[in-house]
């Protein structure tokens, strides 16, 4: 690493330390920044070194190498038969835990090797899990199967409700009676004219506020549909909320 990645301007002697401080370390034009730490050689080898040639993945892949257990004629009990120490438990009155305990201490009853190998039943080829799903039928999709399938469906649908449309019982026209028509008419009632009294009665308005008669018309227009909004005889209240 050069000297210029640390600062141009400094008092004093450079040390190799300025150049392991991240703090004092500035990028270079054109280069990622740096952390002040120094890679090996080329030829350091990372991890443990394996002088061994084995066939590397290939023949790991290929064959699984096992080594068979050589195993000496009175070290053929190499596991405990909790069965037979169960059984033999029971037969000689123990129940408790603690007294089959005992019994285990002093009764050790092993599997031999070969026993064993006789005993163990094969796997049968299966695989457990649930079983994959069936293949996407890629010519229904292309061919639009599903879409016709389902058009032919609704096409069913409406021809069965038409059916039973035609089954139900055809109601009759009902004729309005003069009884149904009283109780069903809502009579107007007018409300009375707001008169002044008879002495203001010729007396002329003496304000006109509007500039305009069109303003003062487009005024009353919007008093007139703002009112069905408004409380009030005259619709001059507060707006109605429901």
């Amino acid at each position: 690493m050069s000297t210029t990645a640390i600062g141009t301007d400094r008092v004093g002697e450079i040390r190799d330390s300025m150049l392991s401080n991240p703090l004092l370390i500035r990028s270079e034009l054109g280069k990622p920044r740096t952390r002040g730490l120094l890679l090996p050689e080329p030829s350091f080898v990372y991890g443990f070194y394996y002088d061994r040639s084995d066939g590397g993945v290939p023949e790991a892949i290929g064959h699984w190498r096992t080594v068979e257990r050589k195993v000496a004629d009175g070290q053929l009990k190499v596991k405990r038969d909790f069965q037979a120490m169960n059984k033999a438990a029971i037969k000689a009155g123990l129940v408790t835990a603690d007294e089959h305990y005992q019994f285990r201490v002093t009764h050790d009853i092993g599997v031999s090797l070969d026993q064993k190998v006789k005993n163990e039943l094969t796997l049968p080829d299966i695989a457990f899990g649930k079983p994959p799903r069936p293949s996407t039928p890629m010519f229904d999709l292309l061919e639009h199967k599903y879409q016709q399938k389902w058009l032919e469906e609704q096409r069913l649908a409406d021809k069965a409700k038409k059916k039973k449309k035609l089954r139900e019982v055809k109601i009759g026209k009902i004729y309005e009676t003069r009884s149904s028509i009283l109780r069903k008419h809502v009579t107007k009632v007018e409300e009375p004219p707001i008169r002044p009294p008879p002495h203001l009665r010729k007396i002329q308005s003496h304000l006109d506020t509007f500039r305009t008669p069109e303003a003062r018309h487009a005024a009353f227009k919007a008093h007139w549909l703002e009112s069905a909004a408004r409380k009030g005889i005259y619709g001059n209240g507060i707006y109605e909320y429901d």
